[in-house]
């Protein structure tokens, strides 16, 4: 191959380290929450919605540091189980994102599947240690780089 023009990058890439990272706790989550037929993205908007919705889906990408796109796909198979609706706001342009009862249901069976997998990265990782993870992952949110473009983070361009 070509290995002289490769500079090893291995151990000092941030982005890659992070979505290392990210896809092994994605797939031990997803894991742990296949009983209650939820991925952990979509346990994280029903938890969003549940807890602070109804909300825009740019306010909803906002919260969940998704751009609009993505957000949209991981959506779709929540509305068609019934998981979720969009109905429309005080501008009928905009559309809001709205947990259901049957949302609310799902999101309670699956959340001891989620506090059990929780605690048991804690157990393993430690709980000190997760929380600096955790707060050090959320000063990577303001790290001051502008990832999406404005018409894709502002809440108010539904």
């Amino acid at each position: 191959m070509h290995k002289e023009l490769v500079e090893d990058i291995d151990g000092r890439c941030n982005c890659l380290a992070a979505r290392k990272a990210s896809r092994y706790l994605t797939a031990v989550y997803d894991q742990a929450l296949s009983p209650a037929d939820l991925r952990a993205t979509q346990f994280s908007i029903l938890y969003k919605l549940a807890k602070d919705g109804p909300l825009t889906i740019g306010e909803l990408a906002a919260v969940m540091a998704m751009d609009r796109t993505t957000l949209s796909s991981n959506l779709k198979p929540l509305e068609r189980e019934g998981l979720l609706e969009m109905v429309p706001g005080e501008d009928r342009r905009v559309k809001k994102v709205v947990i259901t009862k049957a949302g609310v249901s799902r999101y309670r069976t699956a959340f001891p599947l989620w506090q059990a997998v929780q605690q048991e990265f804690e157990g393993h990782y430690g709980e000190k240690r997760a929380e600096a993870l955790r707060n050090s992952l959320r000063k990577v949110l303001h790290s001051g780089f502008s990832p999406w473009a404005p018409s894709e983070s502002t809440p108010a361009k539904d």
